[in-house]
């Protein structure tokens, strides 16, 4: 499922680096999409780089990189990604382009999907592709951005933003959750988590988490909530309590909710919703289950819960995301385990979390 459809092999990636930008951001794309692979091994991305011209291109580090191709390559592009820079000059300072940077971006085709990462989002903006679109950038930048570009509808509080064709990220590893994001969406969960695994980077971050935690890392005398994490993944698709998940911390109710909001910046119900559509997603793709199974085997009990949430998460119904993935999953399946669990929790001493739909039982915790 490519955006564009244009190309006749693999879906084509122009990265523009331009001066100072920030070399971590200008590796992620060729990280992340070149790590995606279809069932045959076959490159579902092919990942160019391109500058205003070619040769060297200076770095906020102490080196240059090179580049072969000239801006003639975004002409070519299926999707276009402009990473973080710190030398955008009048598209920074001003909030408009200047005449290398406008003929560069004139070779952009129309209908080419447009991505920023971080600060990469003033070129965008700069060029009009933002105006009127939800956008987001790094926390620091974003009230500057804001003032700026008064069209733009800025989000400072998210990772990244998803408008169709045009995608926007904040800093650094947020560029890794975005361009994961629109491997998700290009070609299925189980692709985009096999290319999280060979990253080594968590294999989902919602758009909607805050980017900024103000106490991102736990005070040094407070355990993690890690152990509790590990132990409501394997009981996805049973009732879940949060006196049993502070119970595996051996903490209060109170100090296990306070304390899972700084490590993770959303509540247990939040994370726990999130898993069990990135559990829906991979039966989707890969099993033929009935929906009311899948439902069970996610957690969300029915599958009125499963269509609200898998609609709210992923613009679409389940049965919609099953019919664009299911042709090219390989159907072996994710079909064991946890199907007798979707039991309400009537009778429990303590009372089971509320379902995502409102009800009680093992559809989901509350927020």
């Amino acid at each position: 499922m490519e955006s564009s459809g244009r190309s006749a092999g693999p879906h084509r990636v122009v990265v523009l680096a331009l001066a100072g930008l920030l070399p971590f951001e200008l590796g992620i794309p060729h990280r992340i999409f070149g790590r995606a692979k279809d069932p045959a091994g076959r490159p579902l991305y092919a990942i160019s780089t391109c500058g205003l011209a070619p040769g060297p291109v200076p770095t906020d580090a102490d080196f240059a990189v090179h580049v072969e191709h000239g801006p003639e390559l975004l002409a070519t592009a299926d999707t276009v990604v402009v990473p973080a820079s710190y030398e955008l000059g009048p598209a920074y300072e001003e909030g408009r382009l200047g005449e290398e940077l406008a003929a560069a971006l004139a070779h952009i085709r129309p209908g080419t999907r447009l991505v920023s990462i971080c600060t990469g989002g003033y070129v965008l903006a700069a060029a009009g592709y933002l105006n009127g679109r939800r956008a987001t950038t790094h926390w620091a930048s974003a009230e500057h951005f804001q003032r700026l570009f008064p069209e733009v509808r800025v989000d400072a509080g998210v990772l990244y933003t998803d408008d169709g064709d045009v995608l926007t990220s904040a800093g650094v590893a947020a560029g890794i959750d975005l361009c994961l994001h629109i491997v998700r969406r290009d070609h299925g969960a189980a692709v985009a988590n096999e290319v999280a695994r060979r990253t080594v980077v968590p294999p989902h971050r919602d758009g909607g988490q805050a980017q900024f935690i103000e106490r991102p890392v736990p005070q040094p005398q407070l355990a993690s909530t890690t152990a509790a994490r590990a132990w409501v993944l394997d009981r996805l698709h049973e009732p879940l309590r949060l006196t049993d998940l502070a119970r595996q911390e051996a903490v209060s109710v109170r100090t296990f909710t306070r304390r899972f909001r700084e490590e993770s910046g959303v509540s247990p119900g939040q994370w726990i919703v999130g898993q069990r559509v990135e559990r829906a997603r991979r039966l989707l793709e890969r099993t033929g289950l009935p929906m009311e199974q899948v439902a069970r085997e996610a957690g969300f009990g029915t599958a009125q819960s499963l269509r609200k949430h898998v609609q709210a998460a992923l613009g679409v119904s389940p049965t919609a995301y099953r019919r664009t993935f299911r042709a090219g999953a390989g159907g072996t399946g994710e079909g064991g385990g946890g199907t007798g669990a979707g039991g309400t929790g009537e009778g429990s001493a303590a009372p089971t979390l509320p379902s995502p739909d409102g009800s009680s039982g093992a559809a989901g915790p509350a927020h």
